[in-house]
């Protein structure tokens, strides 16, 4: 069959699985669910496993996507497909497209604060990030460098919602990756939340059309 395509939700307590654990945790599901896996050969073998855009620990998300490399042809039963609390499947199909042709993703979120929480906030930061260049330092695998994020960030809005901030935004997936933490490291001390609440709730391709 080659390729099925597993869309899951992480939640709740699973938010705090890292990506690692997290392949491993699934490995294990689909083979007591008796998912006949593929796997490379040599001296090493691990089956074909490739989650999309990995997430950060303590971001939830409900459209995060993984490919399975199965030896089967039939698309495995979600049924037998038995997760930690906070994984849930919802799909399981033949993919048509490769990670590749993500661009981007959705979030939402929560910004609290401390101190008494006002719109004037909101104004601060909705000035913050209309500027024309917005740069952060933005840690990767081969270290530190210094990214220009505005032209990557698209729809970005605040509101105000029971003395917290609100935050929605669609950021650049891939080349570059842009995530919530990046917004927050371009906010200075007056403005970065006490802590934050992140969701990723939607990814899409070039042509911002949710992505399958």
């Amino acid at each position: 069959m080659g390729k099925v395509r597993f869309r899951y939700s992480k939640t709740g307590r699973a938010m705090y699985i890292s990506h690692l654990d997290l392949t491993a945790t699934m490995r294990r599901s689909f083979l007591r669910a008796g998912i006949n896996l593929k796997y490379s050969e040599g001296f090493n073998p691990h089956p074909y496993m490739s989650v999309a855009l990995p997430l950060s620990v303590g971001c939830e998300s409900i459209c995060e996507l993984i490919d399975v490399a199965i030896a089967d042809d039939i698309v495995p039963d979600l049924r037998s497909i038995k997760l930690p609390d906070g994984l849930e499947i919802s799909e399981a199909y033949i993919p048509a497209s490769t990670f590749n042709d993500i661009s981007w993703i959705e979030i939402n979120g929560k910004m609290h604060y401390d101190k008494k929480t006002d719109n004037d906030i909101i104004k601060r930061l909705k000035q913050c990030f209309s500027q024309k260049s917005i740069i952060i330092t933005k840690r990767t695998k081969r270290g530190s460098k210094e990214l220009d994020i505005a032209p990557h960030i698209k729809d970005l809005d605040f509101s105000f919602v029971d003395n917290e901030i609100m935050l929605t935004a669609k950021l650049s997936a891939q080349d570059p990756s842009i995530n919530a933490d990046d917004l927050l490291n371009a906010l200075d001390n007056e403005l970065k939340p006490a802590y934050t609440f992140m969701k990723r709730i939607a990814i899409y391709d070039t042509n911002m059309i949710i992505f399958r």
